[in-house]
């Protein structure tokens, strides 16, 4: 069985960065894609960034555009998400994601999720 466990969330300042990691298991981790998603308080689940089992192909939200870098070491079984330039609006708790196929593009599906890290800028 896949499992995700995410790590790296926090209290940042606004401006500051964190990287976040997501530890992945159950699978031969390069036919996994991985993505990231986040969800603030009363708002819905926003995709922030996906990238595909070898890496090849990456994909960004609107949000994560220019300040986010989505990243994975596949041999150490570990994705990233590199976030620069943190403002109070990324205040959510992030989630880590895989899909059962290493492809992916904008709007995939994912099958299996961590249980999230709190990520919180102040201002």
């Amino acid at each position: 069985q896949v499992q995700l466990v995410e790590s790296g969330g926090g209290l940042v300042q606004a401006g500051g960065s964190l990287t976040l990691s997501c530890a992945f298991s159950g699978r031969t981790f390069y036919t996994s894609a991985v993505g990231w998603f986040r969800q603030a308080p009363g708002k819905d689940r926003e995709f922030v960034a996906s990238i595909s089992g070898t890496g090849s192909g990456i994909f960004y939200g609107d949000s994560a555009k220019g300040r986010f870098t989505i990243s994975r070491d596949n041999a150490d079984n570990t994705a990233y998400l590199q976030m620069n330039r943190l403002n109070p609006e990324d205040t959510a708790i992030y989630y880590c994601a895989a899909r059962n196929s290493g492809t992916v593009y904008p709007g995939a599906t994912f099958d299996f999720w961590g249980q999230g890290t709190q990520v919180t800028v102040s201002s």
